[in-house]
């Protein structure tokens, strides 16, 4: 897939905290992160924001837009300087018809993209916010090189739980004085990463 974008694409640079695109904006352009990170978030009708994940070189964003076209489903921001490999629709429709396995593989990515999002959408109606925030605290380091630490402020893991900042420095809190974590300025330190998957639910592999 990257290869195939490398032929057709553009590439394009964005300053960190700068948008890629907004929900709602009209989307037909499919990106690869080539370095950098991405933040993906909604924005409810009473202009809460919710993060739902943190994208790493090596994926795709936007890939809904090759199959619906139209109004773009989340807000994509860097949270630092990112390049990125596009290529729109038109362009890409026949390089898919030439290729049908390149066609599986973005669908295959959307798939699990829709997966991973549906999970989030469960985990925030059905979950306390304790197994919520351990199971994203999981996630992000898991995407990480070191996984024993997460650079993170409180006021961050709030937007990507949609819970209060206050809600979230409490469980913090109550975790290091058990010995799960430690906590740093705007750092998470992992001391037990089993008690970390107990906390977040039986299901956490």
């Amino acid at each position: 897939m990257l290869e195939v974008m490398e032929t057709l694409a553009v590439q394009t640079k964005l300053d960190a905290q700068a948008t890629l695109f907004q929900q709602g904006d009209e989307g037909d352009t499919l990106f690869a992160l080539e370095d950098g990170t991405l933040e993906v978030s909604v924005i409810s009708q009473e202009g809460r924001k919710l993060a739902l994940d943190v994208i790493q070189p090596g994926n795709l964003i936007g890939e809904i837009a090759l199959f619906d076209p139209g109004a773009r489903t989340a807000t994509v921001t860097a949270l630092e300087p990112c390049t990125l490999l596009s290529i729109t629709r038109s362009d890409l429709i026949p390089a898919i018809l030439a290729n049908p396995q390149l066609g599986l593989d973005i669908t295959a990515a959307a798939a699990k993209r829709m997966r991973f999002l549906t999970e989030q959408l469960h985990q925030q109606a059905f979950l306390r916010l304790p197994e919520r925030l351990a199971r994203k605290i999981l996630h992000l380091t898991s995407q990480q090189p070191d996984v024993g630490q997460l650079a993170i402020s409180q006021e961050e893991l709030a937007d990507f739980t949609g819970a209060s900042r206050e809600a979230v420095s409490k469980a913090l809190s109550k975790w290091r004085q058990n010995g799960v974590i430690d906590l740093k300025r705007q750092k998470i330190i992992i001391l037990d990463r089993d008690e970390l998957r107990s906390l977040g639910g039986a299901d956490i592999i």
